[in-house]
């Protein structure tokens, strides 16, 4: 599928083709109920299913894309305490490591809770911030619609994108607040960016976790 984006726009990035795969990609199965975690019998969560089922039409036509550059994944690495070494074997040259951010321009969103710390009652505030590209209509105007997630504050700044061109990029900012330790240890959530003219829905799966990876604590 992929391919199929490459050979329609060629210009494209694979983070812009993964963008647009994971964006227009669908959470609900061929009933239009939740997909199902068969282990569970309960909802999947993102963790399980990632952004949904791709819809290769839909991917064709995303409106806005979420676009990383080599750079962006080095400060990955970076963040992520990777080695010198390490980093230049996947990256196939040397970097200093002076620039380190954990926060890719990703279209997906994880939060980490169970936080260590003696004040159990204080909240964690997460944010993230991220840059989309209008590849859809010239002007067009997009109005966030977020999911309530069970226990958190969900908010996003700002609320409404208003693009003059083409290739214009945006920023916004995504918050996130709760208390240290969730009383479910996975709750998801989403972003939607829905266009005025409602041709265009760019959705982004939010997953707030107690289950924090070894390389984070």
């Amino acid at each position: 599928v992929a391919a199929l984006i490459k050979e329609v726009h060629r210009d494209w990035s694979p983070a812009a083709i993964r963008s647009a795969l994971m964006t227009t990609a669908n959470p609900l199965d061929n009933t239009q109920k939740p997909i199902i975690d068969v282990s569970t019998n309960l909802p999947a969560t993102p963790l399980d299913i990632g952004a949904g089922h791709i819809n290769p039409n839909k991917a064709l036509e995303p409106g806005l894309v979420y676009d990383t550059t080599a750079e962006d994944y080095i400060k990955l690495l970076c963040a992520m305490n990777y080695t010198a070494k390490q980093i230049q074997v996947i990256t196939g040259s040397t970097h200093s490591c002076v620039n380190r951010s954990i926060d890719l321009n990703y279209p997906s969103f994880i939060a980490y809770f169970n936080r260590k710390g003696s004040n159990s009652s204080a909240k964690v505030v997460q944010e993230f911030k991220r840059t989309v590209t209008n590849v859809g209509e010239q002007r067009s105007v997009y109005t966030a619609k977020l999911t309530a997630m069970a226990g958190l504050k969900v908010k996003v700044e700002p609320e409404r994108l208003v693009f003059k061109n083409k290739y214009e990029k945006l920023s916004y900012k995504l918050t996130l607040e709760g208390p240290k330790l969730l009383k479910e240890d996975v709750v998801q959530g989403s972003l939607s960016w829905v266009d005025d003219g409602g041709k265009y829905v760019v959705r982004s799966p939010i997953v707030a976790t107690n289950l924090v990876p070894d390389s984070l604590l």
